[in-house]
This record gives C-alpha cells, structure tokens and sequence, in this order.
C-alpha cells in the first residue's frame, strides 16, 4: 500500500482529472484526497455535478486532531464515490479555509499511511505548487510524488525547477520517497522521453490526450458507459499498474539498503 501525490507547476493540465481518473482505475480500494489549497472541491462540482453536499471533512478533521481524535473521525468523513473502490476526502471548501489547514497536513499524511492497515492506498491531489498555503508536508511524506506535467515548452519550462527541487529532497530523504513525473498528452509535441530528460525525473507514464472523455471527470458530463473503452482510461489503467509497480521496487530498494546498514 502506499501515499501518491499529484502536483503541477503552472500551466500543467489535469491534475484533478488525472487524480480522480487514477483512483477509479485503480487496482485496490483507494482514498482520493483533495488536498488543493484553492478550494471549491472540484469533484463534487464537477464529476458528482453537486449532487453531493459538501461535508465540510477538513474543518471536521481540524477540530478532531486538536481534540485527539484524528485517526477515529477520518473514515466518518470520507465520501464513497458511486460505483467505486475509491473513496473521496472532500478538500476546503474555499482558499480561504486553506490557512487553518496547515497544521493539519502532517499528522493528516501519518494517518492516511495507517490506512494501509485496511489495505486502502491514498491518491493526494495537492493541485498546484507555489499555492499559498500547499500541502508540502503531504508531500514530503509520500511513498510516490509525481509532477504531472504537458508535453509542450512552456509546461516544461515551470516544471523544471519544481522537478530539481523534488529529485534533490528524495535523494538526502527530506521528501518524497521517490520523484517523478506523468505526462499528459505526449506528443504535443515532445514524446516522455524528452519531457524526463529535460526535467531529470523518470516518466512513469502517460495519460491519453482525450479532452472529450476528460469532460466525464472534470464536469460530470454523460458517457460514464464508454469510459472503460476510451483512450483516457485505458492510458489511466497503465499508468496505474506502471506506479504501482515503481512503488514495489522502490520499497525494496529502500529495505535492502536499511538491511545492509544494520549488518
């Protein structure tokens, strides 16, 4: 089991697409955190098509970890998404609200770990960085973080001091366990080749540029019965099996290593 987080620089398409696509596709239940400092709760407004009353979750968890109780009130607030394994932890419900969060994030990201008791994974959609009051902590206690990036220059070109940053916090351990990056829309005009060796992290994997099915998660727009046949989700499915895969040799490499500085 493990903690994944999404992010992007500016101009990167798709985080929350990509996000809650991954966590429909993905192998094992699953927990979808909407941990994006802007607000609104993208989801509920736009795939759920406001159907579901926002829960106010986070303000529920601020008060539960002031009082103790993080760990026992985080299942009550989480929204099981129709026809799913996944589950959804709505996110602020404004920027505003942002701010109250940040000491929320670390003791948060312990006990999403813990959930791996229950053999859930945790998906975190931390929307864009360099957001005022962003969810580094979330970040910096992943298993996975992944830059998802466009294939274009300019989407490059923001992402690259992001991507410098995240690769040098892996390696002396004050991040993410491992760094990389999910292109969406390869061929537009760079292959995944080029985008990781511009950015110096693995690509480990690509999302389909589907704009029409992408409408299906972004707005809740009908053809929900095509969605398992469509390019987009077809690439989310490898994508999935792709991290799931990096995330095994990852924490294999991770204990040899502590074994062979305990001899």
């Amino acid at each position: 089991m493990a903690v994944i987080v999404l992010a992007s620089a500016s101009g990167a398409p798709g985080v929350t697409t990509t996000g809650l696509g991954l966590a429909m596709c993905w192998p094992r239940p699953v927990v979808l955190v909407d941990a994006d400092p802007v607000g609104g709760s993208a989801i509920l407004a736009g795939y759920l098509q406001g159907t579901v009353s926002h829960n106010d979750a986070m303000v529920s968890l601020v008060l539960a970890h002031r009082d103790g109780q993080l760990g026992g009130v985080l299942p009550s607030v989480l929204m099981t998404l129709p026809d799913t394994e996944a589950a959804l932890l709505p996110g602020p419900r404004s920027h505003a609200q942002a701010a109250s969060l940040v000491d929320l994030w670390a003791p948060l990201g312990a006990e999403l770990r813990g959930l791996e008791r229950n053999g859930q994974d945790v998906i975190v959609d931390a929307g864009r960085l360099g957001m005022g009051h962003s969810p580094t902590a979330l970040i910096a206690a992943a298993d996975l973080a992944l830059l998802v990036v466009g294939s274009d220059l300019p989407a490059l070109a923001s992402a690259r001091q992001w991507a410098a940053d995240w690769s040098a916090a892996a390696r002396d351990g004050s991040g993410a366990l491992t760094a990389g990056c999910v292109v969406v829309g390869e061929h537009r005009p760079y292959s995944s080749r080029d985008v990781g060796r511009t950015l110096g992290l693995p690509v480990l994997g690509s999302v389909a540029w589907d704009p029409e099915t992408a409408t299906v998660f972004s707005a809740g727009k009908a053809g929900n019965r095509r969605l398992a046949t469509s390019r987009l989700v077809r690439s989310l499915s490898s994508v999935a099996a792709a991290l799931d895969q990096q995330i095994a040799a990852s924490r294999k490499e991770t204990q040899v290593r502590q074994e062979v500085m305990t001899r």
